[in-house]
């Protein structure tokens, strides 16, 4: 038996990068998968493709995670669709430099409103038929800036520490009823937003990396299914560290 057969997920962010194999792996256990992004539907069809080959279902649903009614149709879609969310993972989030003098309102609350805002109501809009059945997975996708800080980006690292607080809060409330939330800061990682850094930032990080190494989308996901899973049972308002040793607690 797989490890999350039967079970429904909903991946935000799950058009690409950590999203998409988070999303593909849960269905290579058994998930159906509702695909939450804010892509254009043709941008979904490799992961969609993905969930196929696995053997399981998903759907696409064209979400905003930073707007309150196009979560509420997301999580809509989803109950119509399959009936019930067992596990919901927070992945969706934007990123940005700029020093904080240099940061506009708009743009600071673009990325907090994204991150952490978008975490806040993708959880606000599932939590209940979870806590109803007494099941539920959260899993809160955070980052190691969000532990260590960061140069020249303040409000990512102020969104991702938002997250890493939103999920221990949240675990103490919910744990007694059933609903496990935790959350998972992986290190750099070889994704579209990775590919976005200039060669200096590059060569500096893996100098600084204890490993020498970025990471790759594969050695993040297992973390998501322990989480996802019966094995991760005895896991609450964690915050796990697939980091190559970027961050050591």
């Amino acid at each position: 038996m797989k490890k999350l057969d039967g079970r429904i997920a909903v991946v935000t962010g799950a058009a690409s990068g950590i999203g998409r194999g988070i999303a593909a792996a849960f269905a290579r256990e058994g998930a159906d998968i509702v695909v939450a992004d804010l892509v254009a539907p043709g941008d979904a069809a490799d992961v969609l493709a993905e969930i196929a080959e696995a053997g399981t279902r998903g759907v696409f649903v064209r979400t905003d995670v930073s707007d309150e009614s196009s979560v509420r149709e997301m999580a809509k879609r989803a109950l119509e669709e399959f009936g019930r969310v067992d596990i919901l993972v927070n992945n969706a989030g934007i990123f940005t430099e700029s020093l904080l003098e240099d940061i506009s309102v708009e743009d600071w609350d673009r990325v907090v409103n994204t991150n952490l805002r978008g975490t806040f109501l993708c959880t606000r809009m599932l939590i209940g038929q979870m806590l109803e059945r007494g099941d539920g997975r959260i899993i809160n996708i955070a980052s190691q800036l969000g532990q260590i800080g960061g140069v020249a980006v303040p409000h990512y690292v102020a969104s991702k520490a938002g997250i890493i607080g939103l999920t221990k809060a949240l675990a103490r409330e919910v744990a007694g009823r059933g609903v496990l939330v935790n959350a998972i800061a992986p290190g750099p990682i070889e994704t579209p937003l990775l590919d976005r850094e200039t060669e200096q930032w590059r060569s500096a990080k893996l100098a600084e990396l204890p490993i020498k190494r970025f990471g790759r989308v594969d050695e993040v996901t297992p973390t998501a299914v322990l989480l996802a899973s019966a094995d991760g049972s005895y896991y609450v308002g964690q915050t796990l560290g697939p980091n190559g040793g970027d961050v050591m607690l």
